[in-house]
């Protein structure tokens, strides 16, 4: 840890606290993990770099296997020595345990869970004393996920059983101990992603207990290039003795969708200042259209609770939670069968209707609208029709428009250096500049004012790069730095340029 130090809150536990003022964009946290490995519930994947393998419906596939125990492992991955699947290769060669290669009807290949829990297991062997201060205190809700009978007995029968039985383990480690270990890496773990882009999930000890708010202070970055280093940063700026705080849920989720995800992935509920706010921080993030009168919204009564009325605080109709539920999902069902459309113009009209349609259904800033527009964002300039430079000056203005809105309710959710927030920055720079060169063309812009929209676009570019700087370069966020970046230093020398003719 570099500026933050350990300490014990009443309500959130273990949690970390800066240890001296901290300026927006310092590293507060940086460790190396304690071990990872394949996410839960995967398919088969190479245990060395984590690419999906196909191996067929008999289980023999492409072949790609690990020579000494069998095991899924591609042959760049073989040609390095073992590499992370070293320590689990030889308990499987030991015990002779060869892999089946079976996959369910969902994808998922059930031999490989056990994989992660392991390689935290070997890494207590080989840094006990690591393991007894930062790992061991580590929350696994053993209370609650014993209430979940179903995975429970899944976990143990896939995970500990296995471990101590076919691979022969039973004397080093107790059934105890691996379902602990299986709980710490379902509450605590990271998902990361290799240079290559394939998913995993790391276990930081001090990075992993940081307090939840659904308004976080911190953003963090893995770096697997550097050993999937985690970097944690200050979103904005920290005094001495603030708690870090990040958030385990999708910050452009309405409140019960938040409670939700936390409740059952991650074991609590949420009391921060905007799950308690009916309003979500005055953003009506998750406020419906009063159905009785023209003015007014209907709100929960009490926001974290699970059936709550629903009520409108301009007249005196109400609805129950479970009809707001209903009209909710409802709208998320046509969200979904958009979303399911091919990429193409259809995709981006059926956008376009449905956030027309929720117009008389839901506040203009409800999370379901974000969505579309964020959605919008993303494919207006990008499918067919509608590419960038056939995109008339109205459509221009309207990608514009979409990126303004929801960077407004960026700034109450993910306020400061925020990655979401930089990507619509470069979203917006792009109609910007187009509109300005358009105008300017079309005589309706003199070349100073040409100078200031493209000066004011600079300025989106500069933020944008200022938020990714410290991205891995591999990640879709480090790309989109050296894109922007590349962006900028062409816009800034055709501004010099345009500069130089006004004078």
């Amino acid at each position: 840890m570099l500026k933050a130090r350990l300490e014990h809150d009443a309500v959130y536990g273990r949690c970390l606290a800066t240890t001296e003022a901290v300026q927006q964009g310092d590293i507060v946290v940086e460790e190396l993990p304690f071990a990872y490995g394949p996410k839960r519930d995967s398919g088969i994947v190479c245990l060395g770099c984590y690419r999906y393998l196909d191996f067929g419906e008999d289980g023999d596939g492409d072949g790609d296997r690990c020579e000494l125990c069998d095991w899924p492992l591609c042959g760049n991955c073989a040609d390095v020595a073992g590499g992370d699947h070293r320590g689990e290769c030889e308990v499987f060669a030991k015990a002779r345990v060869t892999f089946a290669g079976n996959v369910g009807e969902d994808g998922v290949c059930p031999q490989l869970d056990c994989i992660t829990a392991l390689r935290v297991l070997l890494a207590k062997e080989e840094q006990p004393e690591r393991w007894l201060e930062e790992v061991a205190p580590m929350e696994h809700h053993e209370q609650q996920r014993r209430a979940n009978a179903d995975l429970w007995h899944a976990d143990r029968v896939n995970i500990a059983q296995y471990l101590r039985g076919p691979c022969k383990l039973a004397e080093r480690f107790s059934e105890e101990l691996i379902m602990q270990v299986v709980g710490i890496l379902e509450v605590n773990a990271f998902e990361a992603r290799t240079t290559q882009g394939y998913p995993l999930r790391c276990l930081y000890p001090y990075t992993g207990i940081l307090a939840h708010n659904c308004v976080p202070n911190t953003a963090r970055s893995i770096h697997p290039s550097d050993g999937y280093k985690i970097r944690l940063r200050a979103m904005v700026p920290l005094e001495a003795g603030q708690q870090l705080q990040h958030s385990y849920t999708y910050t452009l989720d309405g409140t019960v969708q938040r409670q939700s995800h936390l409740r059952e992935g991650k074991y609590f509920n949420c009391s921060c200042d905007r799950c308690l706010d009916a309003s979500e921080l005055q953003t009506h993030f998750s406020s419906l259209k009063c159905g009785q009168c023209t003015e007014g919204w209907l709100l929960p009564k009490q926001p974290t609770a699970l059936d709550t009325i629903w009520s409108c605080r301009a007249c005196d109709n109400s609805s129950t939670s479970e009809e707001v539920r209903q009209i909710v999902d409802a709208l998320q069902l046509e969200v979904n069968a958009v979303q399911s459309l091919e990429m193409g113009a259809k995709r981006l009209e059926e956008a376009e209707r449905l956030l027309r349609k929720y117009k008389s259904l839901l506040h203009p800033s409800h999370y379901i609208a974000t969505g579309l527009r964020q959605l919008l964002i993303e494919m207006y300039g990008r499918v067919q029709g509608y590419e960038m430079v056939q995109l008339t000056d109205q459509l221009l203005e309207r990608k514009a428009q979409l990126c303004r809105e929801v960077l407004k309710v960026l700034d109450h959710f993910e306020p400061g250096l925020s990655r979401a927030r930089a990507m619509n920055l470069y979203e917006l720079h792009v109609p910007l500049v187009l509109l300005a060169k358009n105008g300017f063309i079309a005589s309706r812009l003199s070349g100073a004012d040409l100078r200031s929209r493209l000066v004011e676009a600079i300025d989106l570019l500069k933020e944008c790069v200022e938020i990714l700087q410290h991205e891995d370069p591999s990640s879709q966020e480090g790309i989109l730095c050296g894109v922007a970046r590349q962006a900028l230093q062409q816009l800034t020398a055709s501004v010099e340029g345009l500069g130089n003719q006004l004078e």
